[in-house]
């Protein structure tokens, strides 16, 4: 934990916003939301809770875009913090030690998520989504350091399209190529085959393996375009023009990935190109609405339950469940009121109760300028 520093004018506030936006969902939000369905019986809502699970494999739904809108977010913040030191003329030694600290530190805290101090390293999982998310950034930080645009554009494309290649062409030893089933695709096999531990992936929903980790470069590509786009000094482009422009390029985004889907399956397990389409047009498309209402129109007052939880989003992904039981501590405040309401009422407010926990502990580190930074 360190001391922020006061934030600058220029910091968007729709992307912390949006950030905090995307970590409710995995720190409460499913659970209202689901009892709110079951209280309520309304058609909307029950879709909407059927939207709070993962597709078991080909498919999509909104909780199968909350883990790339982060890696798109931290892509979209590149060019406000390494592109910026770079164009000061900070050394690129330094950089680079700080994007080695940054890779290092995701990569042990991915490893302390899944039990690495309990030290029973037959059982230990190496593959981490906080893995995924510094790793995939790292490799990305580097092309966009040493590359222009257009040449970061050349990399998500050849990226996108060697995947696609390697999955469909490379023959899986006992099921042959381009099978892309859970047990026989190529990815599968490559994490069976070097990955140590109790390595679960394609089996029970999670998709943090070795080779999907190339397509997840260019979720955070894509998240940086949108970056450049917002930093863009250029004076015929208004926030306005900003906003729709990125609105624009989800829909475009959203096609292709849709096109792309009938020979290449929307897979989130296997991060799947048509995959990285798709989510990143969500996420283009959820950036233009938050960054039009919030940092163009200027309504902003609603934004602060968002921001507690976006500028503290790794510590509320650490602490919450394994190391603090907010469930258990919203029953311990909370049962008691729910008791004067309906059984059906109940769940709502006990969830209500463990979400405004969770907010008032991330309030707390907040107003002291307390936050997990790697």
């Amino acid at each position: 934990m360190t001391n922020a520093p006061e934030r600058k004018q220029e910091r968007l506030v729709s992307l912390d916003t949006l950030r905090g936006f995307d970590m409710f969902w995995i720190a409460g939000g499913e659970y209202l939301l689901v009892a709110l369905a079951a209280l309520t019986g309304w058609p909307f809502m029950q879709w909407a809770a059927g939207q709070m699970e993962h597709v078991a494999w080909e498919g999509f739904r909104f909780y199968d875009m909350i883990f790339p809108l982060f890696l798109f977010i931290a892509g979209v913040s590149m060019p406000f913090s390494i592109l910026k030191r770079k164009n000061r003329g900070e050394s690129m030694r330094k950089i680079y030690f700080h994007l080695f600290q940054r890779l290092f530190l995701l990569i042990l805290l991915g490893l302390i998520h899944n039990d690495l101090l309990r030290f029973d390293f037959e059982k230990q999982r190496y593959a981490s989504v906080l893995g995924r998310i510094g790793i995939a950034w790292f490799l990305a930080a580097v092309i966009v350091l040493n590359t222009s645009v257009r040449g970061q554009v050349s990399w998500f494309v050849g990226i996108l399209v060697a995947y696609y290649a390697a999955m469909k062409l490379i023959p899986v030893p006992g099921f042959g190529a381009g099978v892309l089933t859970p047990e026989g695709n190529l990815a599968a096999y490559m994490d069976r085959m070097f990955l140590p531990g109790q390595f679960c992936c394609y089996t029970f929903g999670d998709n943090e393996g070795l080779l999907s980790n190339l397509p997840a470069i260019c979720t955070a590509l894509l998240g940086t375009f949108a970056g450049h786009l917002l930093i863009s000094d250029n004076k015929r482009l208004t926030g306005l023009k900003k906003g729709l422009i990125l609105l624009l390029a989800g829909i475009v985004s959203l096609a292709l990935g849709k096109l792309w889907s009938l020979s290449f399956p929307i897979i989130k397990n296997l991060w799947t190109s048509s995959f990285v389409l798709f989510a990143g047009g969500w996420s283009l498309i959820l950036l233009a609405l938050f960054y039009l209402v919030i940092d163009v129109w200027g309504f902003k007052k609603w934004t602060l339950p968002f921001v507690v939880i976006g500028l503290n989003s790794i510590t509320i992904y650490m602490l919450n469940g394994d190391i603090i039981d907010f469930e258990k501590m919203g029953r311990f405040f909370f049962s008691g009121l729910a008791s004067l309401f309906s059984e059906a009422a109940q769940p709502v407010i006990i969830v209500s109760g463990a979400i405004l926990c969770m907010w008032t502990f991330l309030y707390i580190l907040y107003k002291n300028k307390i936050f997990l930074k790697v």
